[in-house]
């Protein structure tokens, strides 16, 4: 079990984690599936957006905006069909509709009370800021792909919160639902973790590219992380 105490601040991928990306994600994309008479089952859709996403990301940088756009006409690619600009444009412009899980924000709020709180996130800066009033606290350091101009998994995200969070690695604590995103990286660094394996029709990896790790603990919940920090 890990020693809570020895942690000043924790840092949190947003999108899986606090937000469940996965029911907004599946609902915009069927929509656009029905739209041109093609069907697939979330688990399917789910490693698409996995696969696409990271393609996107690898390649220069380009706003999160656009990482989406991609994600939708690589969709059509594989499925054979062409989807509208509209379509290209609705999954981002759904994203600041995404709700968080049940117990994200009482979660938060109890962290809160004990921890500082960073947040780092594989988005663009607008798209969080309209997320931020949906997670009831106030983080103290919010650190995103457009300010790093890269995304998880690469350092530099990470590299830029240890400069900014002024915390010594073995004093963070980083909690995230991607192992491919967050675990990994985290740990090179020399970051503790926190997996939260958040229920998903592809159980396991969600909507990321499947990878292997040993996180410091693994959670079901944000809730049981409240519970197991708070009670230390």
């Amino acid at each position: 079990m890990i020693d809570f105490s020895r942690f000043e601040i924790l840092t949190f991928d947003c999108y899986g984690t606090l937000i469940n990306w996965e029911a907004g994600i599946l609902s915009v994309l069927h929509k656009i599936l029905a739209g041109h008479g093609k069907t697939a089952d979330d688990a399917t859709l789910l490693a698409f957006y996995g696969d696409f996403e990271a393609q996107a990301e690898l390649g220069p940088f380009r706003p999160y905006r656009e990482v989406l756009q991609f994600v939708v006409r690589q969709l059509g690619t594989q499925l054979g069909f062409t989807p509208t600009a509209v379509e290209a444009i609705s999954l981002p412009e759904s994203l600041p509709s995404w709700r968080p899980w049940p117990d994200t924000v009482s979660a938060l709020r109890q962290l809160k009370t004990r921890y500082r709180m960073a947040i780092l996130s594989n988005v663009d800066d607008d798209l969080f800021a309209a997320t931020r009033p949906q997670l009831g606290i106030e983080f103290d350091e919010v650190i995103t792909a457009q300010q790093a101009q890269a995304y998880k998994p690469s350092m530099k995200l990470f590299e830029m919160a240890l400069s900014r969070i002024h915390a010594p690695a073995h004093r963070v604590l980083h909690v995230g639902q991607s192992i491919y995103h967050d675990v990994i990286p985290a740990q090179a660094l020399g970051l503790a973790t926190v997996w939260v394996n958040r229920p998903s029709a592809r159980s396991g990896s969600g909507a990321v590219r499947v990878a292997q790790a040993k996180p410091d603990l693994t959670v079901q919940s944000l809730a049981e992380l409240a519970s197991l920090a708070m009670h230390k």
